[in-house]
C-alpha cells in the first residue's frame, strides 16, 4: 500500500527525530528508538537517604579536605578592586592562564592556548559542540560518569560504550568503537568515576598507538582527579589532530567554584572561546582570581589528600575482600562493587542504614554494580559497612573494570 508521502518528507522527519535524540540511526542496519529519552537524567536514579541513613551515594568530596576560601576570596576581591573586569577584557585572567599552563607543561600536556569553562562537563560539552553534529557518535567509558552519559544524547549524539579495567579504557575496545564510526573519544585520566581506574604509562602508550591510526578522531581527556591523586597523569593528547585536555578544580578545591581550565589544539580552543563569547561571555574573573590564589599558595596538599582518600578506599576494598566481596577502587573517592542484582543490593543496604548509588546511573552495556563514595567514612565505619555490603550482596563474578 502506498501512502503517497514524498521520500524527502520521510527523510526530513527521521532527521528531526535523530537531532532531537529520539532515535538512533545505523546506516543500512536501520533506525531504532533510544532506550532512554535524551532528557531523562541518570541523576534521577539517586537514592535519597532518609534520616538516620548514611549517604554514600552522592559522590561528593570530603568537606574537611577542601581548603578554606576566605583568604582566596579576599585576594580576588582585592584584585577586582585594583582592576575591575569589564566588557571586552580578555576572557582568561592572565595569572590563572600562566599557572594553568605551567601545571599542564609539568604534566607533559602538549602546548596549546588556555580557556576557562564552568566545570568539566561545561568544557566537554563545548568541545563536543565545536566539532560534532547531532547524529555523530561519541565513545565513552562503560561504566562511566553518569552526567556525561546524559550529556551526549542530550546533544543529539549517539553513545558507544568502551569497556575498561583498572588501567582505563581497553585498547581493543577503543579500536572497535573508532572502527565503528565514533568521531570522538572521552577518556578519564585519573580517579575514573565510578571505578577509580587510572591510565598508566603502558596503557597510555597502547591507547596512543590506537589513536594514531585514527588521527581524525576528536580526543577529550578529563583530569578531574587533579590534586586528589598523587599518581602521575599520562596524557594522550597530541596524537590526533583535534584534542582537548580538561582539568577541573571541583574535587580538590570545592564543587561550588564551578571552574575548569582546558587546553587543546588551536582550532578547538578558538571555537570553544568564540562560542562562549556569544553566550555567557566568560567565567567570572572573581572565580578565576580565587583559583589562581589557591594554586599559587599551595592550598591543597595533594599527597595528604590522596593519602586520606586512599586509606579509606583501600580499607573498604580490603574489608570487602575479607568477606568474599570483589570491589574496585584504585584512585579517587569511590569504590565500585559488582553485583548480580543492583536493585536488591541498593534496597537491602538502605534498610541496613547505608544509601549507595545504583550502577544504572553509570552503566550502558557493562555488568551491574553499585558505587560507594568513601569521602566521609571513618575507620570505625569500615567494618559495619563491609558487613552490611556482604549481607546485601551475594559474591559476584569478577569483571574487567576498575
Amino acid at each position: 500500500m502506498s501512502l503517497g508521502v514524498n521520500p524527502n518528507t520521510v527523510a526530513a522527519a527521521y532527521r528531526t527525530l535523530r537531532e532531537r535524540g529520539v532515535i538512533e540511526t545505523a546506516g543500512r542496519r536501520g533506525s531504532r528508538i533510544r532506550s532512554r529519552p535524551a532528557s531523562t537524567a541518570r541523576g534521577s536514579l539517586r537514592v535519597e537517604a532518609p534520616p538516620g541513613v548514611r549517604d554514600l551515594g552522592d559522590g561528593n568530596p570530603d568537606p574537611a579536605l577542601l581548603p578554606g576560601l576566605g583568604e582566596a576570596l579576599a585576594s580576588a576581591a582585592e584584585a577586582y578592586a585594583r582592576e575591575p573586569r569589564l566588557y571586552g577584557d580578555a576572557a582568561v585572567v592572565p595569572r590563572l592562564a600562566e599557572l594553568a599552563r605551567a601545571g599542564l607543561d609539568a604534566d607533559g600536556v602538549p602546548a596549546g592556548p588556555v580557556a576557562v569553562a564552568s566545570g568539566s562537563l561545561d568544557a566537554i560539552e563545548r568541545v563536543l559542540a565545536a566539532h560534532l553534529r547531532p547524529g555523530d557518535t561519541v565513545a565513552v567509558e562503560d561504566p562511566g560518569w553518569g552526567a556525561l552519559l546524559d550529556l551526549v544524547p542530550a546533544l543529539g549524539m549517539n553513545v558507544v560504550p568502551v569497556a575498561l579495567d583498572e588501567e582505563g579504557p581497553l585498547p581493543g575496545e577503543v579500536e572497535r568503537a573508532l572502527q565503528e564510526g565514533a568521531r570522538a573519544l572521552v577518556v578519564t585520566d585519573r580517579a575514573q568515576n565510578p571505578t577509580g581506574a587510572t591510565v598508566g604509562g603502558r596503557r597510555a602508550t597502547e591507547l596512543k598507538s590506537v589513536l594514531a591510526r585514527h588521527p581524525e578522531v576528536l580526543l577529550i581527556e578529563d583530569d578531574h582527579g587533579h590534586a586528589i591523586v598523587d599518581l602521575p597523569v599520562h596524557p594522550l593528547a597530541g596524537v590526533t589532530e583535534r584534542w582537548a585536555f580538561v582539568r577541573s578544580v571541583s574535587k580538590a578545591y570545592g564543587p561550588d567554584l564551578r571552574l575548569a581550565v582546558l587546553t587543546g589544539d588551536g582550532l578547538t580552543v578558538d571555537r570553544v572561546t568564540g562560542r562562549q563569547r556569544l553566550g555567557p561571555g566568560w567565567v567570572s574573573g572573581l572565580l578565576q582570581w580565587t583559583v589562581a590564589h589557591l594554586w599559587e599558595t599551595g592550598a591543597v596538599d595533594t599527597a595528604s589528600v590522596s593519602r586520606a582518600y586512599g586509606e579509606r578506599r583501600d580499607a573498604l576494598v580490603r574489608a570487602l575482600g575479607e568477606r568474599g566481596i570483589t570491589a574496585y577502587g584504585r584512585t579517587g573517592m569511590n569504590v565500585w562493587v559488582p553485583v548480580d542484582d543492583e536493585t536488591g543490593a541498593v534496597t537491602r543496604l538502605l534498610h541496613s542504614g547505608w544509601a549507595v548509588a545504583p550502577g544504572a546511573r553509570f552503566r550502558m552495556a557493562s555488568p551491574q554494580g553499585v558505587r560507594l563514595t568513601v569521602s566521609t567514612l571513618s575507620a570505625a565505619d569500615i567494618g559495619p559497612l563491609a558487613d552490611a555490603v556482604a549481607a546485601a550482596v551475594p559474591p559476584a563474578r569478577p569483571v574487567s573494570y576498575g
